[in-house]
Order: structure tokens, then C-alpha cells, then sequence
């Protein structure tokens, strides 16, 4: 009987975790869901300026800001999605898991390449003004993106190509819980990510200090403290602090590898946290702060919400 007893107390316990656990895991997808989908409000707002200003798709820096809300949003989407199918168990066929993981890294990679291509461009504007027009058209900011692309999906196709040479052809006809661990086959693969990921964020952190640094001389040579050459050192001084939220996705990755029991609900907040916080902050802090924008988005929303004011001051 107390054999009995005790066995009923365990169940128990268990029933009120597991309860626990699924309340927490659906508060914090909820939390998620809400704070993507005001993400993708104001982004919204910006690319509707974006798409319905002439002038302004004919500016490279604005072309190269547009493609970093939607790079950021495409992100953000897959990573959502990603995440709660890996809590759900849903089997996806490797070949479509190869592509999904394939086009998420490339987005990660493509925003820090994307600062760096920003930053240059203000590098030009302040210290080669005459030739600005000249070198930063809207030709070539769509095709200095396209070649972020490029350079973005080549360690994904290095990755998938020592896939394709360390396993047998019936690896690629089965259904796995898409995650990169399930398609971690060699150890070059890991060799080839890290390498990847300190590249990137070494190259791009060394274009934007050089690009602060000599935007700064020509501010302190000017002298004049509202100088656009002082206001572009401050825009560059911004992607420095973008390219460190960017980094601060490797600490949920670091978390998930390094604490045992990491759990679906330390997951989801550690996603979150280090992964969509980031992503929500940088167009927010970057919209608001350009005046272009600014101007627009506020005209945006009082047209959007005074019908509902109107409505309710009834």
C-alpha cells in the first residue's frame, strides 16, 4: 500500500510538470507570436514608405536598408516556423531540410555583409562626395546584393556538398526532425561553419571600424558638430551596434550546446531573447532614427489609426 501510495504521488508530480510545462511553452509562443508580428507591422510600415516613394528606391543607401528588413523579416519568419516544428516532432524529407537550413544561414550571414556594404556606402558619400552619384547607384546596390547572396549560400553549399560525400544516396530518402545536429555528418561541417562565422563578423567588424574611423577624421576636420559627415559617423557607429546584436545570436547556440537539460521552454526564450530581440531592435532603432522615414512613418500611422480614434472618441 505504501508502494502504491508513493507511486501515486509521483504520478502526481509528474502531471502538475507537465502541466507546468506546457502552460510556460505556450506563454512564451504566444509572446513570440506577438512581438513577431509587431515586428512585422513596423516593417511594414517602412517598406510601404519604401515601395511608394520614387526618390527613394533610387537611393542606394535606402535600396541596401530595404533588403535588411527583408532579409531580417525572412529570417525571423523561418526561424519562427523552424523553431516550433522542431517542439511539434514534424518530419520533414533531408533534401527540403537541407534547403530551409540552408537559406536560414545564408540570411544570418547576409545581414552582417549587408552593414558592411551600408557602411562603405556613407565611407563614399563623406569621403568621395563628387563620386557618390557616380559609384553608389541603384544598379549597384542591387548588384553588391546579389553578390552578398552568392557569398552568403557558399559555406551552405560547401556544407551540402561534404553532406553528399560522407553518406550514401539512401541518407538523402528519409524523413528527419529538421535541426542542424540531425545533418551534422562530419566534423568538417562544423570546421567549415565556425570558419564561416569568424570570417564573416571578423571582415565586416574591420569594415566598419575602418569605414568610422575615416568618416570621423573628416567630421573632426570640419569641425562643425552638425556636420553630415559627424551624422554619417553616428549611422556607421549604428552598425557597429547592429553587427553586435547579430553576434549575440551565437550566445543561444553557445547555451544549447554548453547547459545540460536545456529544455524546449529555455528554447523558445533563449530564440527569443538572443535571436528575434535582435532582429526587432535594428530596423526599430534605424527607422526612427532617419528623418526620411520618420517623417513618412508618421504620416503612416496617423492614417492607419485615426479612423479607429475617430471611431472611438464617438
Amino acid at each position: 500500500m505504501k508502494l502504491t501510495i508513493v507511486q501515486w504521488n509521483m504520478t502526481h508530480v509528474l502531471t502538475h510538470s507537465e502541466e507546468y510545462d506546457v502552460i510556460s511553452r505556450t506563454v512564451l509562443m504566444v509572446v513570440t507570436l506577438v512581438c513577431f508580428f509587431l515586428f512585422v507591422f513596423f516593417v511594414g510600415a517602412l517598406l510601404s514608405v519604401f515601395f511608394t516613394t520614387p526618390y527613394i528606391q533610387e537611393n542606394a543607401r535606402y535600396i541596401l536598408f530595404a533588403h535588411m528588413l527583408i532579409n531580417d523579416t525572412l529570417y525571423v519568419t523561418f526561424g519562427i516556423l523552424f523553431l516550433f516544428t522542431i517542439l511539434s516532432n514534424v518530419y520533414f524529407p533531408t533534401p527540403l531540410c537541407c534547403f530551409i537550413l540552408a537559406v536560414i544561414a545564408a540570411s544570418f550571414r547576409v545581414t552582417p555583409y549587408n552593414l558592411a556594404v551600408m557602411s562603405l556606402e556613407r565611407y563614399i558619400a563623406i569621403c568621395f562626395p563628387l563620386r557618390h552619384l557616380e559609384l553608389c547607384t541603384a544598379r549597384r546596390a542591387k548588384s553588391a546584393i546579389a553578390v552578398i547572396w552568392i557569398i552568403g549560400f557558399s559555406p551552405s553549399i560547401a556544407d551540402f556538398v561534404t553532406i553528399v560525400y560522407s553518406v550514401e544516396g539512401s541518407f538523402f530518402s528519409i524523413a528527419v526532425i529538421c535541426g542542424t545536429p540531425m545533418l551534422t555528418i562530419s566534423p568538417l561541417q562544423n570546421e567549415i561553419r565556425s570558419f564561416a562565422h569568424f570570417f564573416s563578423f571578423s571582415l565586416v567588424a574591420l569594415i566598419i571600424l575602418f569605414t568610422y574611423a575615416k568618416v570621423m577624421l573628416v567630421a573632426r576636420r570640419l569641425g562643425s558638430r552638425q556636420s553630415s559627415a559627424l551624422k554619417a559617423a553616428r549611422t556607421v557607429l549604428l552598425h557597429v551596434f547592429q553587427l553586435i546584436l547579430c553576434m549575440v545570436a551565437f550566445i543561444s547556440t553557445v547555451l544549447e550546446t554548453t547547459i545540460p537539460g536545456y529544455n524546449s521552454d529555455l528554447r523558445i526564450a533563449g530564440f527569443l531573447i538572443f535571436t528575434c530581440l535582435p532582429r526587432f531592435l535594428s530596423p526599430l532603432i534605424y527607422g526612427i532614427r532617419d528623418e526620411v522615414f520618420r517623417k513618412y512613418i508618421g504620416k503612416f500611422y496617423h492614417t492607419v489609426f485615426s479612423p479607429f480614434i475617430a471611431y472611438f472618441m464617438k
